[in-house]
């Protein structure tokens, strides 16, 4: 598998288990992301986000986007997109 950086973690917030990720690519509905940091790893299939509180399909790169996540992550923490060779 291959993995492009598409973003870094710039907040988190526990109750609703929400990642706010700064963009610099595209992502969609579907894509499998891993998450990397100091304590962080784990990879997901993004099922849900948002910018600016309204669900979206799509999020293009500069935006940040909240995706519902099912482990902690912290600020800095990078985001890759995970694809089949």
């Amino acid at each position: 598998m291959t993995e492009e950086l598409v973003g870094t973690i710039t907040h988190y917030f526990a109750k609703p288990e929400v990642g706010v990720v700064k963009l610099t690519v595209e992502i969609k509905i579907g894509d499998t992301l891993h998450f990397h940091g100091h304590t962080t790893d784990f990879q997901q299939e993004i099922t849900s986000m948002q910018v600016e509180h309204v669900d979206v399909e799509t999020a293009a790169a500069g935006t940040e986007v909240a995706i519902r996540l099912k482990e902690r992550v912290r600020p800095h923490d990078e985001v890759y997109r995970v694809t089949p060779y």
